[in-house]
């Protein structure tokens, strides 16, 4: 967690007030360990349509996987924990999606009150 400490200074002559900003301080487990990046692929690069194609995210143990796909004409967001070894699986069902149109997909780990990114895509076929 990082933290920044602020000192408040009353000059009286002046009757000024001065705010200044310290360095940031870690406290706190979260300032030993930090969060590992994640990693995420698919199954089926090239999903055919009325197939599902899995998104698999590797990242520490127990954290909150979100993921959103970014389709032409609307985004699909799932939850999930990541299991004892880090890992967790998304089954994303490809059904009208625009052949030939990258779908990206965002990931957000949260462990904590720490969180990291990364993504992945997959381009159903025509």
């Amino acid at each position: 967690m990082k933290r920044t400490m602020i000192v408040l200074s009353v000059v009286v002559a002046g009757a000024g007030i001065t705010l200044a900003a310290a360095a940031p301080v870690l406290a706190g487990p979260a300032a030993a360990a930090a969060l590992k990046s994640c990693t995420a692929s698919v199954s089926t690069s090239r999903p055919a349509d009325y197939t599902t194609t899995d998104v698999r995210v590797r990242t520490v143990a127990g954290a909150k996987v979100f993921t959103v796909a970014h389709y032409k004409t609307v985004n699909r967001a799932y939850y999930r924990l990541a299991s004892s070894a880090g890992r967790a699986t998304v089954g994303y069902y490809v059904s009208g999606a625009t052949p030939g149109y990258k779908v990206v997909l965002d990931i957000t780990v949260v462990t904590g009150h720490q969180a990291n990114s990364c993504s992945t895509s997959f381009t159903p076929k025509r």
